[in-house]
This record gives C-alpha cells, sequence and structure tokens, in this order.
C-alpha cells in the first residue's frame, strides 16, 4: 500500500449531505427540513452558526498526498450552497451540477458521485487514495469497490449523522468535527430571532483583506496537527511540515512573506512552535 503523504488522491464531496448533516447537528434534528418549510432566508442566524469550513476537509485529504482531483456535488442553484461557490472555485473544485431534489428529498448525488468515481479508477490508474465527503450508508458498496480495485479509501462524515457502517467500509474514517480547526458546535443562543442590524451588518462593507502573516501561521499550525496525528508523534520535520502545507495551499511561499528560508519561517512563530535545531535533521513541534 501508498504510504500516507505520496499518494495521488481523489476527494468527491456530496454537498448537500455535509451542509445539511452541520446544519441539523448545531441547530437540532431535522431542523434543516423545517427551516427550509419556512424559507432558509429567515434563519440567516442559524446557517452561519452551521456553515461548513470546505478548506478543513480539502487541507486533510491533501495530508495523503497530491490531489488529482476534487468534485462537490449539489444543486449549486438551491441558495443555501451558492454562498459557498467562490470558496470551492478558490480551492479548485470542480462543482458538478445535480438536478434539484425531488420532494421527497433525493438528489441523486450517490448515484452521479459513484459513477464519477469507479470511472476515475478506471481513468486514473494511478490513484492511490479516494476521499469521500458523506456519511450516507448508500456510499458502502463504492467504499467497497474502491477497496476492491486496490486503493485507500477515507471517509468523512458529520458526527452523529455518519453510518457506522459506512464508517466500516472505509480503510479510514474521520468525524468533520474531529478535522484541526473546526470549530465545535455551540448551544444555539436562547433567542432565535437575533437583532436585525447583526443579520445585515456582514453586508454593509467589504471584508478587509486577511493578513497574509496571520494566514501563514494557521496555515503552519493546522499542518502541524494533521501531521502529528498521522505521525503519532509531537515532533515532526522541517520538511514534512512545509510539503503538508504546500499540499494545503500550493501558493504558500516564506520568501514572499520575507523569509530567507523555511527555518526562518519557524524562527520568527516561536509562540506558536518550539524548535529542536540540535542536529541537521531540523523538527518542529506544537507548544
Amino acid at each position: 500500500m501508498t504510504d500516507p503523504g505520496t499518494g495521488r488522491v481523489a476527494v468527491y464531496l456530496d454537498f448537500d449531505n455535509i451542509v445539511i448533516s452541520r446544519y441539523d447537528q448545531v441547530n437540532g434534528r431535522s431542523s434543516f427540513q423545517k427551516d427550509k418549510a419556512k424559507g432558509l432566508d429567515k434563519h440567516a442566524d442559524r446557517l452561519a452558526r452551521a456553515t461548513v469550513d470546505v478548506g478543513a476537509i480539502i487541507d486533510f485529504a491533501s495530508s495523503f498526498g497530491t490531489l488529482v482531483l476534487t468534485r462537490a456535488y449539489a444543486d449549486w442553484s438551491a441558495e443555501v450552497n451558492t454562498g459557498y461557490r467562490q470558496q470551492l472555485v478558490g480551492r479548485a473544485v470542480d462543482l458538478v451540477q445535480l438536478f434539484p431534489a425531488a420532494a421527497y428529498g433525493k438528489n441523486g448525488a450517490d448515484i452521479r458521485l459513484a459513477v464519477d468515481a469507479v470511472e476515475d479508477m478506471f481513468r486514473l490508474p494511478d490513484l492511490t487514495h479516494v476521499v469521500i465527503a458523506a456519511g450516507d450508508s448508500d456510499y458502502i458498496p463504492l467504499a467497497q469497490r474502491c477497496k476492491r480495485l486496490g486503493r485507500y479509501v477515507v471517509g468523512v462524515g458529520v458526527a452523529g449523522a455518519s453510518s457506522k457502517s459506512l464508517a466500516a467500509a472505509c480503510d479510514e474514517f474521520v468525524t468533520y468535527d474531529a478535522l484541526p480547526g473546526v470549530p465545535v458546535p455551540e448551544p444555539e443562543p436562547a433567542s432565535a430571532e437575533p437583532p436585525k442590524a447583526r443579520r445585515t451588518e456582514p453586508d454593509a462593507e467589504e471584508p478587509p483583506a486577511p493578513d497574509p502573516q496571520a494566514t501563514a501561521s494557521g496555515l503552519l499550525t493546522r499542518a502541524l496537527r494533521i501531521g502529528t496525528e498521522k505521525e503519532d508523534d509531537d515532533w515532526l520535520h522541517n520538511s514534512a511540515v512545509k510539503a503538508q502545507m504546500k499540499r494545503m495551499d500550493p501558493s504558500f511561499s516564506e520568501k514572499s512573506l520575507g523569509f530567507k528560508s523555511f527555518s526562518d519561517f519557524l524562527r520568527s512563530r516561536t509562540d506558536i512552535v518550539e524548535l529542536d535545531e540540535s542536529s541537521t535533521t531540523r523538527k518542529v513541534r506544537l507548544r
């Protein structure tokens, strides 16, 4: 089997499954369908609290190797999904349009995703890992087929909304909640209807541009957390950490941040990391 970190990875996201499962997890069982019937535009605060961090899933997938393809399946005309389009396109995710869900709630994501995944495995024989972001038991046959075809199968699902049988069918299964950087759901505020000013405030002005130094620190922290979980060791080789950061964000460059080397970059973050430079094999760990 190919060692994690050196593979070629295909990622498939049943986007509706993840978004709806997260919404129900944060706001209460079956709350998505109830709120949808009343109009999700009336529940902007509940949508915001249940926002899915797509980057956390993609970054985790990249810890297994180079991302060869990443696809997200959903009805992209649905209002609940449109807000994610820019985030997904920014991570080079291929958006696969599904027909709007029928009255009984199925949108055919499992069929389309499974057909594409099997076709990709025959079309791209060098694929080593398949990451399926969905908790639906409908994906058990796909996970089993991928394993029979020699791929390492990783499942990602929301806690409380993921099939135990699907987890058993995968080589590895993690909950979305446990991914580095994902916030723990908080209880819903006592007042279900926040002041109107709070809902309109985000639209009043353009958000400020992110600080590249803070972004780099966040990237470093997430890479170290992922590496620590993978290696079961606090101390990681500098080169392995940089490689993971590059997989998570190919645009990362310590030189663009004003540092001559990656070691200099790490030395500037001693509030976040500890360094071991006692030998030629330099290592780093989270404080």
